[in-house]
């Protein structure tokens, strides 16, 4: 009789394909080679007529509706929520305040994330384009108008919608569907370019599936359990 090594839970979690296609590991790869390959495309030949666009709606109240909503990309919502989650309810309610404390954790390191690479990388905003046709990158800068790269609303809001995801598995459409607004708001508003919001997406995304499989998730850890008490 044979004799067979059967993996412990959280190998076959982590090895499992998804759809029976690709594992998740393959499955990050795979969505990173396809957004690197969209903002490269965007780079050369949507950035700038896409960012002339929207430009000349700025008068409109189309334009006026989504001033408003890119607010809701501001990260200190969140950071707050999380933080306050997890301090006041860790000894009553371990399940939600360990939720809070994810929500928090990956909404701060996609922030810090998105600021540092906007420091060392120094992208032109869309604004510079518009008074001195200044577009592209010019690495170490502080001021505002040069750290376009990525959009930091977009990776909030990402950050924000995968952990709702991973907590509420049943919305996740809704969650993303609310993230792409979010990151569209700083497109339609001329804050950034469509490769930022892009980079910014991706950024916010994995900044949570990263935190989570390594942090939120193994039995070592279980810092979440499987049901929200």
């Amino acid at each position: 009789m044979k004799n067979f090594n059967v993996p412990d839970p959280v190998t076959l979690h982590r090895d499992i394909a998804i759809p029976g296609i690709m594992t998740i590991r393959n499955y990050w790869i795979s969505a990173s080679i396809v957004m690197l390959l969209a903002g490269i495309l965007s780079y050369f030949y949507l950035d700038i007529p896409v960012a002339l666009w929207f430009n000349g709606l700025k008068t409109t109240g189309f334009y006026r509706v989504f001033k408003l909503m890119t607010r809701m990309g501001e990260s200190q919502w969140y950071l707050a929520a999380g933080l306050l989650s997890y301090l006041l309810l860790r000894k009553t309610k371990p399940a939600i305040s360990s939720s809070g404390l994810l929500l928090f954790s990956s909404v701060a390191l996609s922030g810090l994330a998105a600021d540092l690479v906007k420091i060392v990388l120094g992208r032109a905003r869309p604004k510079l384009y518009f008074s001195e046709t200044i577009f592209g990158f010019d690495p170490f800068h502080l001021e505002h108008a040069w750290i376009s790269f990525p959009s930091g609303h977009s990776a909030t809001a990402f950050s924000v919608a995968s952990t709702l995801s991973i907590l509420f598995p049943q919305y996740r459409i809704a969650f993303f569907l609310w993230a792409a607004l979010i990151a569209f708001s700083r497109v339609a508003t001329t804050q950034h370019y469509l490769s930022d919001v892009l980079a910014g997406s991706l950024l916010g995304a994995a900044s949570t599936a990263f935190l989570y499989h390594r942090y939120f998730k193994t039995p070592s850890h279980a810092l979440i359990p499987s049901k929200i008490r």
